[in-house]
């Protein structure tokens, strides 16, 4: 049962006079718990909607389009509380935060509503037998799954839960039920990898074609590990080793499955001074917001639209001198491509300037983790022309503040010029150096 906050004026629930306030009980006699309650049941040309108010119940039926909303609003977009994780992972990036960050970001969710909703991974270890069936009732697909390893006795001994080992027991079912599935591993090094990252890889391969694509990224570590299990990052020549196992097996998945299946973070090459893969080897580029070939598609992005540069030059300016901010992983790449736009608009000037991260301390290099204060305390003073660019993914999901709760406009201020959220994509990067909207 859950509460009604809102309801649309016009709207088939209000014209058949249901009212905030009221308490939604089921849908043609189901229970209605949460949205996924409410969308799979409400999707029926004819409902009937059973309520409470005031203590009383009452029944509305409503006639409509199959799928069609009928205009009904709630407290929170679950319609219940977000499920927390009950792990306690020896690599968690939560328990390496520092104390005095804002509440939200202590926030350990492990929800499949939020995995089928926003590609969010679970463990699965909060999740009943009950849960597995109302998935696969409701056909919940694609189910994101933090697996790490498929050996149950290390996956209770990384993730700290007696139960880790037993619930990996539900990916079969889901697979034999058509629920596609995507996989994520977290290396810890000289625990997870080696052998038992062949053996994961060998056991989730034997899942296909449920198990649609699986990403190996390394554990991310901060410098405040204090007192939790002794973790150490891994070194160029370890990052290559993982490469070629990972590339080796890929390399069998294609020619048995037709896929690749398997997928280093770009993380690891860059590590490794590898090179990165071509665009076809990412295929559909299935894991790209977990880490995997987000540099490749900025790259292939950038290329295929420099040959439609005329188009972006209209209307364009010059001179401009503009500035971008990034992580040391990404500096590279971004200073090349910035050169080569540089090489062919008139007029243009682009710096491009590294950002160490000293607020979680300098082995995290990934862009999407930098501070307002480290890019303040390093770029003060520096030459940033007309505008400022950072990266999008340096800001909470809302896109108005940074980890460390300093906002864009703050930092404006500070800096003492405009800046703007760029964006991970070879377009609109070519947009933004341009200084377009």
């Amino acid at each position: 049962m859950v509460e009604i906050k809102d309801v649309a004026v016009g709207s088939r629930a209000d014209k058949c006079g249901i009212l905030a306030g009221d308490k939604l009980v089921s849908i043609n006699g189901r229970e209605i718990n949460d949205v996924l309650d409410y969308r799979f049941f409400l999707a029926d040309t004819a409902v009937t909607l059973k309520l409470l108010r005031d203590g009383e119940e009452l029944e509305k039926i409503i006639h409509k389009k199959e799928y069609d909303d009928i205009g009904l609003d709630f407290d929170t977009p679950l319609m219940d509380k977000k499920h927390s994780c009950e792990n306690r992972c020896i690599f968690c990036f939560i328990d390496q935060l520092p104390k005095g960050m804002r509440e939200t970001l202590y926030f350990k969710d492990d929800d499949s509503r939020l995995s089928f909703l926003h590609g969010n991974f679970i463990t699965m270890t909060n999740l009943a037998p009950k849960d597995i069936d109302r998935i696969i009732e409701m056909h919940i697909s694609p189910v994101n799954v933090s697996v790490h390893t498929t050996n149950p006795e290390l996956r209770v001994k990384m993730m700290r839960n007696k139960h880790a080992g037993e619930v990996l027991d539900y990916l079969p079912r889901l697979a034999a039920a058509g629920i596609r599935l995507c996989g994520q591993i977290v290396l810890c090094k000289g625990i997870n990898d080696g052998a038992e990252l062949l053996r994961s890889m060998r056991d989730l391969a034997e899942l296909a074609p449920a198990m649609e694509s699986v990403s190996i990224v390394p554990a991310g570590l901060t410098k405040f590990r204090d007192k939790l299990y002794p973790l150490s990052q891994y070194t160029k020549d370890e990052a290559a080793e993982i490469i070629d196992t990972v590339e080796k097996f890929a390399s069998e998945c294609r020619e048995r499955l037709g896929t690749s299946m398997f997928y280093c973070a770009d993380e690891l090459y860059l590590c490794a001074e590898r090179p990165l893969p071509s665009e076809s080897y990412y295929e559909d580029y299935a894991q790209i917001e977990n880490g995997v070939g987000m540099i490749r598609s900025l790259l292939s992005e950038f290329d295929s639209e420099l040959a439609f540069l005329d188009e972006y030059l209209d209307g364009y300016t010059p001179p401009r001198r503009v500035s971008v901010a990034t992580g040391v992983a990404a500096y590279p790449t971004i200073k090349a491509m910035a050169a080569r736009l540089e090489a062919v608009v008139e007029g243009l000037t682009v710096n491009v300037y590294e950002i160490r991260n000293h607020f979680f301390g300098e082995s995290i290099t990934v862009a999407g983790l930098l501070t307002g204060k480290d890019m303040c305390e390093q770029l003060v003073g520096r030459e940033l022309g007309n505008e400022l660019i950072f990266p999008e993914n340096t800001l909470r999901a809302g896109g108005d503040v940074f980890l460390d709760d300093m906002t864009p406009s703050e930092l404006s201020d500070i800096l003492g010029v405009p800046v703007r959220a760029g964006k991970n994509d070879g377009a609109e990067f070519i947009k933004e150096l341009l200084g377009k909207e």
